[in-house]
């Protein structure tokens, strides 16, 4: 099993950490750097960067959101970095959620399944160099009866075939995912839980393709908290949890809640999601279930930790991408040598 980084959102006051984070990664032999976007840093200037500043480790964007940017500038955007990093660019993609899509885009969010199909055909058509036409539901190009013609992208990527991955969450999504991606992003893993709420599904979908999951990267991030004290490190994640348990879309909208019902917790995400849309995130905070926190991180001492990394191997794991939590530099910097730790300890690197 291999081991990534997954710097989050640039632009929250710790930017020279991020870096120094990413450089370790580098030097301890992580497999890939990602770095997140929403409605504040973008994904790939801070991946351009990082790109520049590391030796090894690919970089990869988690998420590029559909609903910013036409497909072909995806492939244009996608298509650089490789060139320029290398040969160590991943495209993650995800169709965001619908406070993000149209209150910031202005992109209604609708059909979001036929959207990422067509996105992810263009894009890939786009990045194999072949003039560029398409008609679908979403995208017709050239657009009809105007002066636009077929046209071919002039960079040469350093790949082939950029490892393409996709963000999903429900069953739909993720049978679509293991049928059109190389990869799929998890949020929220537990392992446990892992075969019924995604590999059923991207399994059904690769075999739908006609494929196997040979090949195919099953690739969750959980935030990693090191310490005895298991208690007060799944404090730590108790915002958080709540955030996307809660607040993370609308009552009628929230992958994340749904996914935590899926887990079990049907009546707690019904709490969490009631009081943190009424305003009371402490008391949402204070609702989220330690197990569900424990499910889904992975906290405590390295040998504890190295034991979770066997159960997410076991179920069927290829990459686990890892936060490390920490209010200070050497906190985050020891967290992911703990990381490596456990992996060698777990007999898994």
């Amino acid at each position: 099993m291999r081991l990534g980084i997954n710097l989050g959102y640039w632009g929250a006051g710790m930017d020279g950490d991020n870096l120094a984070v990413a450089q370790e990664a580098d030097r301890l032999g992580y497999d890939v750097c990602w770095a997140a976007e929403a409605y504040g840093s973008d994904a790939p200037t801070v991946l351009s960067w990082v790109a520049a500043k590391t030796e090894r480790i690919d970089v990869g964007s988690a998420i590029m959101q559909i609903p910013a940017r036409q497909p072909a500038m995806t492939a244009m955007t996608a298509a650089t970095l490789d060139s320029l990093s290398g040969g160590r660019f991943r495209l993650g993609l995800g169709v965001s959620g619908p406070q993000v899509s149209e209150g910031w885009y202005g992109v209604k969010f609708d059909k979001p399944l036929a959207r990422t199909r067509e996105y992810v055909e263009i894009v890939r058509k786009a990045m194999s160099r072949e003039r560029l036409t398409y008609e679908g539901a979403h995208w017709t190009l050239p657009l009809p009866d105007g002066p636009g013609k077929p046209i071919k992208l002039t960079v040469h990527p350093e790949r082939e075939h950029i490892p393409l991955y996709i963000a999903a969450i429900g069953p739909k999504n993720l049978e679509q995912t293991g049928e059109i991606a190389d990869g799929a992003l998890l949020i929220f893993p537990s392992a446990e839980h892992l075969e019924e709420t995604a590999l059923r599904h991207l399994r059904a979908g690769r075999e739908k393709a006609g494929l196997t999951m040979d090949g195919f990267d099953v690739h969750p991030t959980l935030p990693l908290a090191l310490g005895d004290d298991i208690d007060a490190l799944a404090d730590i994640f108790r915002p958080y949890t709540a955030l996307y348990v809660g607040g993370m879309g609308s009552r009628k909208q929230n992958f994340y809640n749904q996914l935590a019902q899926r887990m079990g917790y049907e009546k707690e995400a019904a709490e969490i999601q009631d009081k943190y849309l009424a305003g009371d995130k402490t008391g949402a905070a204070a609702a989220v279930p330690r197990q569900l926190i424990d499910q889904t991180t992975l906290l405590g001492s390295v040998e504890r930790i190295a034991d979770r990394m066997k159960a997410y191997a076991a179920a069927g794991v290829n990459t686990l991408t890892l936060a490390p939590a920490g209010f200070t530099l050497d906190e985050r910097l020891a967290a992911l040598r703990a990381g490596t730790e456990a992996l060698e300890r777990a007999g898994l690197a």
